[in-house]
């Protein structure tokens, strides 16, 4: 199985002095979903911002066989997609169509073909009727579609997920957990919705005070760290 992510010893401060990241190893193989979870403020977010260089610190960072630094990062940001926490941030066009088409579009992909692949990419996620819609009409659950498709268009060898439940009800939680369960990338999803996690990821990690305090099935850790909350009492029917 193709190793596609290799962490070593990372290491991040930020510029008023915060320890994120203190020494953390991961690994990451074609095909796998992990769940990363871990109190706010453990490392989590900053660990998944290293993976598309958006934040470079000290270690070794490799992603598909690539050093995540320098003239690499442009080659990674293919390979690596992020849905943010927020679909708002990623929605930002007229139309749907034209929000999934503009990554294409902006890599210089024609408007014939990169409309057509945007349409797929709809497809896939169940939002091929909302072509025409304006993002800011959609409710939450078809906002994280979309933004989701907006990455999907672009065909990357992984995703990253930051909660991507935050915002969602049960009903729309159900949806993508079936969405994400069907695609092929690797996924990494940062979640402290530990029944979405059981449901979508084959294992998880446990970030604390920025380190992986212990790794296992998702079951394991929810059972180690007493990780699980009553208000996350959703029936995915996995």
């Amino acid at each position: 199985m193709a190793r596609l992510v290799e962490i070593r010893g990372l290491r991040f401060r930020y510029p008023d002095g915060t320890q994120a990241l203190d020494g953390v190893d991961f690994a990451l193989d074609a095909g796998e979903s992990v769940a990363l979870f871990g109190a706010n403020g453990s490392g989590k977010t900053t660990f998944a911002m290293h993976l598309n260089g958006l934040l470079e610190g000290e270690g070794e960072v490799q992603v598909c066989g690539l050093p995540a630094t320098g003239g690499n990062l442009e080659t990674i940001r293919t390979k690596v997609g992020m849905v943010f926490q927020d679909a708002d941030s990623q929605l930002f066009m007229p139309t749907v169509l034209e929000d999934v088409a503009f990554g294409l579009l902006n890599r210089g992909i024609n408007p014939v073909e990169a409309a057509a692949r945007a349409r797929t990419a709809l497809a896939a996620v169940g939002m091929d009727q909302a072509v025409d819609r304006a993002p800011y009409h959609l409710s939450a659950g078809e906002k994280k579609r979309v933004a989701l498709a907006g990455i999907l268009v672009m065909e990357p060898d992984i995703l990253v997920l930051d909660e991507p439940t935050t915002f969602l009800d049960p009903p729309a939680q159900r949806v993508l957990a079936d969405l994400l369960r069907g695609l092929p990338q690797a996924e990494i999803v940062v979640t402290h919705n530990t029944l979405f996690a059981q449901t979508v990821c084959d294992r998880a990690v446990f970030f604390e005070r920025g380190k992986i305090a212990a790794r296992g099935s998702v079951e394991e850790i929810v059972a180690h760290f007493d990780w699980n909350f009553a208000s996350q009492a959703t029936n995915f029917g996995r």
